[in-house]
């Protein structure tokens, strides 16, 4: 089929049996490479997002992807309130939460009995979930469905990229299809091509970090069971003895297991119908829903490495998602992050595009990535050490841990079968302006805007995405001055007003707000700036700062 039937076909659509059609490009016989401001490499998740995102901005994309369906599996199945924020952006996020199972409760087992549970999102006031569990085919249906709706986005199957040149102001592709090669030149090459991409290795760049020696099955399972909708982690069970399983619930009454294996174990042998199904039903043997019936609908064997590659931008090439690093799947960090990595390269690409902004502001996407990539190998790094000890007194450190967070609350803190994703805080950006105004709570320079319900609607639901926004607190003599200083400064600023009564609180908590608090948000609604009560210079000085020209 074509893409763009996508939007007239009948629903609902069996998304992993979806074959796209191979359409060849007048580029293809052009007589010199057509040029095109940019070339989006990878039709998954993170490059479908972010080829929506320019799009939205008003900027043309080409999207390659050297396959010609979607994904199939669950792969990725936990996506972060944040993530769904970002699709609310990208105009999908209603149809991935009405699909996907609600959930923010973990609890963790060892053997047969709960250790404790937590709550990932215990306050009230939030327009979505903690996380949705959602197939990762789903998504990348929803998504290819929000581009099929895009005319700006160029989507060609069965386009390979086997040539890379760095050409000065732009890059020269070179493109295997079906009906033989040819070339394009883009200004900026967006590499969302995955773990094994193509364009890293094209370009001689390799990924660095550790590489962990064990082995896990996922299985997804259909059965009519009446599990919550809840993350189960079990250490040493007695149905899978020295080892770890997780459970998720998924849509369709389709079940997530992943089996720790060992590093011994055999993959294909292990991906066997005949060998995953008594693993199956010893788990659900030692639940109440012994003897239910089980069937197999997909499973896979993996191993996993926490690295990254050492810099995220090679001139006129930039690297997202997987691509540019991977960790290991406890704790939901490869998706959702790749979804981050995606929303901040959108804006600052149509901002250098509009020549808005220098070229430097690409360094900042590289730079403020980096550390977000640091920061979630760390985790998962912490989480696999915990999960699969390498040692016996690792094990014996592990146990005892497991052992004490039963009674004691300082114990539960040090258990760790995944830190769940949470989206980073770009502490010292170059793009930030340190306070220079007292403030309380989280919304500091470099955190993305919390949402908060407002009296007609949600807060960030109010902000277009694609341009830079000013929240302004209050109605009194402090709001009227900021909004004088707004408006002096003469910045291309959708502007937002927030009142201080009872049916705005918690936005008010969440910003620590007083009568004329402003805030400067980003288009990727990250914090730049905030002031108690700014002046046209410094507003003026903050979104400067914001687009590299500082």
């Amino acid at each position: 089929m074509k893409l763009q039937e996508l939007a007239t076909a009948d629903k609902p659509l069996d998304y992993q049996k979806l074959v796209f059609d191979y359409q060849p490009h007048p580029d293809q016989r052009a007589a010199t490479p057509a040029r095109h401001p940019v070339v989006v490499v990878g039709a998954g998740p993170v490059g479908l997002a972010l080829a929506i995102d320019l799009a939205q901005q008003q900027v043309p994309v080409v999207l390659l992807d050297n396959d010609h369906k979607l994904s199939t599996g669950s792969r990725a199945i936990c996506f972060s309130k944040r993530s769904l924020e970002i699709f609310d952006r990208l105009g999908c996020g209603e149809a991935m939460a009405a699909k996907g199972v609600s959930w923010k409760v973990g609890r963790v087992f060892l053997r047969g009995e709960e250790v404790y549970s937590f709550d990932l999102l215990p306050e009230d006031g939030h327009a979505r979930p903690a996380f949705v569990n959602l197939q990762q085919y789903y998504v990348e249906g929803f998504l290819a469905e929000r581009a099929a709706a895009l005319p700006l986005i160029d989507v060609r199957w069965q386009n390979k990229v086997t040539g890379v040149a760095q050409q000065g102001d732009h890059a020269l592709l070179t493109i295997e299809t079906p009906d033989g090669p040819y070339q394009l030149r883009a200004d900026w090459v967006a590499a969302c091509d995955g773990s094994r991409s193509a364009v890293r290795q094209l370009l001689g760049q390799e990924s660095h970090g550790r590489v962990f020696r064990d082995r896990f099955l996922i299985a997804d399972v259909k059965m009519d069971v009446d599990f919550p909708a809840e993350r189960w982690f079990w250490f040493d069970p007695d149905f899978h003895r020295n080892q770890s399983v997780l459970l998720h619930r998924q849509p369709d009454g389709v079940w997530r297991i992943d089996f720790q294996l060992g590093w011994d174990a055999d993959p294909e042998v292990e991906k066997r119908p005949e060998n995953i199904m008594p693993r199956v039903r010893a788990l659900l043997d030692a639940s109440p829903f012994k003897g239910a019936e089980v069937t197999l609908e997909w499973a896979s064997v993996y191993t996993f490495a926490c690295q990254r590659m050492d810099a995220f931008r090679h001139g006129r090439v930039l690297f997202a998602g997987d691509s540019a690093h991977g960790v290991s799947p406890f704790g939901a960090r490869g998706a959702n992050s790749g979804l981050q990595d995606a929303e901040n390269l959108a804006w600052k690409l149509a901002a250098v595009l509009r020549q808005q902004a220098p070229d430097a502001l690409l360094d900042s996407y590289a730079r403020e990535r980096e550390l977000a990539a640091d920061e979630n190998i760390l985790n998962s790094t912490r989480a696999t050490d915990f999960i699969t000890p390498k040692s016996e007194i690792s094990r014996l450190f592990r146990d005892a841990v497991l052992q004490l967070a039963r009674r004691h609350a300082f114990a539960r803190r040090m258990v760790n079968s995944g830190r769940l994703s949470v989206p980073a805080t770009l502490h010292g950006s170059a793009l930030n302006t340190e306070d220079a105004d007292g403030f309380a709570g989280r919304m500091v320079p470099g955190a993305v805007a919390a949402d908060a319900p407002l009296a007609d609607g949600w807060l960030l639901r109010r902000l277009a995405g694609t341009r830079f926004a000013a929240l302004v607190f209050g109605e009194g003599e402090g709001a009227q001055a900021s909004l004088r200083a707004l408006a002096a400064a003469e910045l291309p600023l959708q502007v937002e007003r927030v009142p201080l009564d009872a049916a705005h609180a918690l936005a008010a908590l969440r910003y620590d707000a007083q009568d004329g608090t402003t805030y400067l948000l980003r288009p990727d609604q990250h914090v730049c700036a905030r002031w108690r009560r700014p002046t046209a210079a410094a507003l003026r000085a903050a979104h400067d700062r914001a687009l590299a020209k500082a």
